[in-house]
Formats: C-alpha cells, structure tokens, sequence
C-alpha cells in the first residue's frame, strides 16, 4: 500500500468539485425545510459505501457489459463537462427526477444522486484509470467527513458564506471541474488510440 499525498489531493479536489456539496447547500437546505430533518451520518455512509463499492466492482461491471475503462471515461468526461457548464452559467441541463424527495431526504436525493451520482460514479472510475484505489479511498474518506460536516452545518454555512460567496464558490470549482473533464478526455482519447 503506498500512499501518495499529490494523488490523494488530486483525488479529493476532483471529487470535491463533482459531488459539489458547498454548491449543494441551498438544495439541502430546501430538503431540510420540506422534510424536516436529514440524517447527515445515514446520508454520508449510504453515499459512501455505494462510490467505494463501485470503485472496486465497477470496472468488472464495465468489463461484463463489454466497456473499457477509456470509454467509460470518454462518456463520463462528457457528463462532468456538462455538470461544470451548469455550475458556471448557472443553468439546469439535468433535470432531478423529485418524486419520493419527501420519503427520506437522507438517501434519496442526497446520498443518492446528489453526492454518489453519475459525475461522481464517472470520476471515480476515471480516478481509478489514474491512481491506486488506496488512495481514491483516502480521497473519498476525506470527502465524505467534509460532506458530513456540511450536512451538520449547512444552515450555519448558508448563512456565513452568503447566497454570493454560494456562488463564487460553486463557479471556481465549476471551472476546476471544466479542466479536469477535459484531462479525462484527452487522456482517454490518447489511450484508445495509443
């Protein structure tokens, strides 16, 4: 096992910016005021238990289903350029399916797919086409604490950052995210045709 800090960091700036849980705020809030409570420790582990599972099982999926890890990178590349578009114009261009929000707000829509969607499914097998799995496992401990901390705190964070600092926010790692989606393409291009 061998751990490397620049991996680790990549790792958890990539997520970071795809699960969008700062970006995320006003949708929790919205979810916390319509159901009255969210259990932020049940959100965190259902999210995390279901993007360390396809870490590791996600590729055998591909493989079965005849899909390479470039291709798969290629297409999600794809979707994370999509998603950037959205947290830099401040647009929807996927539409949440709302139905059942109400029932448990804690596994549907937050845990899954607001944190453990398809961006963050996408990044975590590209990640893994980079990196070693312990150390996409570090990065994703690292996000899951920062996401249960947010959930904890998220009517304190609104109010301290503001609807503004939301958005900058949200646009920084919007363009983070736009780069990194590229990377991915141009990666997975070069190894399709290497």
């Amino acid at each position: 096992m061998e751990l490397n800090f620049k991996h680790i960091l990549t790792a958890s700036m990539v997520l970071f910016a795809v699960i969008d849980i700062i970006g995320n705020i006003p949708i929790i809030i919205d979810l916390r005021r319509k159901t009255g409570h969210i259990q932020s420790g049940k959100a965190t582990i259902i999210a995390g238990v279901i993007l360390t599972v396809f870490l590791f099982v996600g590729q055998s999926m591909l493989n079965l289903i005849g899909i390479t890890a470039s291709q798969f990178a290629i297409a999600g590349s794809f979707v994370l350029f999509f998603l950037a578009l959205e947290m830099i114009l401040g647009i929807t261009l996927f539409k949440e399916d709302e139905e059942n929000a109400m029932s448990d707000a804690s596994v549907f829509p937050i845990a899954f797919p607001l944190v453990a969607g398809p961006g963050s499914l996408t990044s975590i097998l590209s990640l893994r086409a980079e990196f070693s799995p312990e150390n996409i496992v570090v990065a994703l401990l690292i996000n899951m604490i920062i996401m249960y901390i947010v959930l904890k705190a998220s009517v304190k964070i609104e109010r301290w950052l503001g609807q503004n600092g939301i958005r900058i926010l949200r646009k920084v790692f919007g363009v983070i995210l736009l780069a990194i989606s590229v990377k991915i393409f141009t990666t997975g291009i070069q190894e399709i045709f290497a």
